[in-house]
């Protein structure tokens, strides 16, 4: 932690005192002194009395280069998948709370990575956090090097930058439970190939099966983050000689896919077959496909994202932090115990 000292050597409080004795964050200390909105009436009257109490006075360098300072966290983010979408809109408030504005970078068809990035440094973004994007550690480590960058989605790798992502692994884990414990035992998974998280959800896959003595009828199919790859893995497994009796897919938008081709094939949806999606997006809470889903906790990631920029931002972070946020799983209508009794696979389990 940082001091000053005044002009006999004697170390003078810092904002951090104030919020050790306040009993909050150093950021609501700093929407507090600011006298900027985020903070409660009691939370503003204890600051400002610890502060009092303290003799704590602002550093006035440092209010010098604050005023300099922009406000703005850039976001880049893909908006051709809803979870995605909904994480850049959970920052708006977490980006609120802690005095930042939101300055959106959508990622499209035909635009240039680096052309993204540096439109939202021309905005004077003083932090980046970069929501899915796959590309080299080198490349985030260079990016690092010119402003603070929190990568959100994927786990920790060889690049040096803070990240914040879900226990991939422990929700497939838990949607895999759900079904041997309705009575599944031929469960598919249609996999999401090299997206984000996607590796982690297949090892989760491929363990909870193995734990539950299942690991004989495990099987992975290929596909991806669309409706078309689900629609896709559909029509494969329609082309089987018996289909499984539940599938978990990669992420709700191919669960999606999958429980349209199914039904479009007179399969029923759960009454043959039980369909599982991740992410629990907006789609998946929608009453007419009410689908179960492992749940991202959205707020829960904006905010560890947002906190993560800030602090090191202000310098209170020294090794690049790892954040993981619990999964959920939310059951809905999709899934049901099955109304056969399963025959073994008579096809050796694939890789």
């Amino acid at each position: 932690m940082s001091s000053r000292h005044d002009m006999t050597g004697e170390r003078t409080p810092t904002m951090a005192d104030v919020a050790a004795a306040a009993g909050v964050s150093r950021a609501l200390v700093s929407i507090v002194l600011r006298d900027v909105p985020g903070a409660s009436d009691e939370t503003r009257r204890r600051v400002r009395q610890v502060a009092h109490d303290l003799g704590y006075r602002p550093n006035a360098a440092a209010q010098v280069l604050r005023r300099a300072r922009s406000g703005n966290l850039g976001v880049l983010f893909s908006p051709r998948y809803p979870f995605e979408v909904e994480i850049a809109e959970a920052m708006y408030p977490a980006a609120h709370e802690l005095a930042y504005r939101v300055v959106l970078g959508a990622m499209a068809p035909g635009r240039n990575l680096d052309d993204a990035v540096e439109e939202l440094l021309e905005y004077r973004c003083e932090a980046l956090v970069i929501v899915g994007v796959d590309h080299p550690d080198r490349w985030f480590d260079e990016l690092k090097g010119r402003v603070p960058v929190v990568r959100v989605g994927w786990p920790r790798s060889g690049a040096a930058v803070d990240v914040v992502h879900t226990h991939e692994g422990r929700g497939v884990d838990a949607a895999v439970a759900h079904l041997v414990d309705l009575g599944h035992r031929r469960i598919e998974f249609v996999d999401g190939g090299d997206l984000p998280g996607a590796r982690q959800r297949r090892r989760g896959y491929l363990t909870g099966m193995r734990r539950r003595g299942l690991q004989d009828a495990s099987h992975v199919t290929v596909g991806d983050y669309t409706d078309q790859g689900g629609a896709n893995a559909a029509l494969k497994l329609l082309a089987d000689d018996e289909l499984p009796t539940a599938v978990i897919a990669a992420n709700d938008w191919s669960a999606i896919g999958l429980l349209t081709t199914f039904l479009r094939h007179g399969v029923r949806v759960p009454d043959d077959i039980s369909v599982v999606g991740y992410d629990d997006s907006l789609l998946a809470r929608r009453t007419y496909l009410d689908l179960t889903s492992v749940a991202q906790d959205t707020t829960k990631l904006a905010n560890a994202a947002v906190t993560l920029a800030a602090r090191r931002l202000d310098g209170s972070l020294d090794p690049p932090t790892e954040t993981v946020i619990e999964p959920v799983l939310i059951v809905r209508s999709s899934t049901t115990a099955p109304r056969r009794v399963p025959i073994a696979p008579d096809r050796n389990t694939r890789p």
